[in-house]
């Protein structure tokens, strides 16, 4: 159902006017805080000289289709695929866990036009689709949580004129992401220490590059 109505939009923002239509490609890094989940690390499985600090670096893909609506509007359909990697060996074994968190998001945009160049700024929400895997130390197979939440994104971005229909694109990101306590058949992960469940909201920062195709 989620999926169908993300696919209807684009496919209605692509089909209306390719003049009208821009696409992006690229890559990034984010700084993300996640408490709950660094908190159980550290409390867990980390090692004095090893804590997780407040922010973690995180690789981010993403693609959008932007529609200009008018000379100073454009409303976009942003996907962004971010992935981050946790591991640490004590001397019961090596533990990881990884999650992957799909980000697709509504933008918003006030553009400024000039000759060759392309500033935009914006926000907008969307779904966060989450998914942890997690293997403990001494264990040999691997548990899988999921989530479903809600996310919000600011966003900076600048396109400079490289060729007829290419540009080099930068952007900066802040998220706010609620991805709520990821399940495993109903069961949350869960922090001893703490005595209550992992949550991975978070809050973000991040840069990216990229390509952008004028239609």
């Amino acid at each position: 159902m989620r999926s169908s109505a993300l696919l209807a939009f684009l496919v209605l923002i692509i089909s209306t006017s390719y003049s009208q239509i821009k696409l992006r490609g690229g890559m990034g890094v984010d700084y993300v805080s996640t408490p709950s989940l660094y908190d159980y690390f550290n409390q867990n499985f980390g090692q004095p000289n090893s804590q997780v600090g407040s922010f973690a670096a995180a690789v981010n893909f993403s693609f959008e289709a932007d529609y200009e609506a008018a000379a100073r509007y454009e409303i976009g359909l942003d996907f962004a695929y971010r992935l981050y990697s946790y591991n640490n060996t004590n001397d019961l074994g090596k533990y990881n866990l990884g999650y992957h968190n799909l980000m697709p998001t509504v933008v918003n945009y006030y553009v400024i036009n000039g000759e060759g160049y392309q500033f935009k700024f914006g926000g907008g929400a969307g779904l966060r689709l989450l998914t942890a895997d997690e293997t403990l130390p001494g264990s040999p197979s691997t548990q899988t949580y999921t989530s479903t939440g809600i996310g919000f994104l600011l966003r900076a971005a600048g396109n400079t004129k490289i060729s007829r229909s290419f540009y080099a694109n930068i952007l900066v990101d802040i998220r706010y992401d609620l991805n709520s306590e990821p399940k495993n058949n109903g069961k949350s992960l869960y922090n001893p220490a703490m005595k209550n469940n992992v949550n991975f909201n978070s809050l973000s920062a991040g840069v990216g590059l990229g390509i952008t195709y004028y239609l």
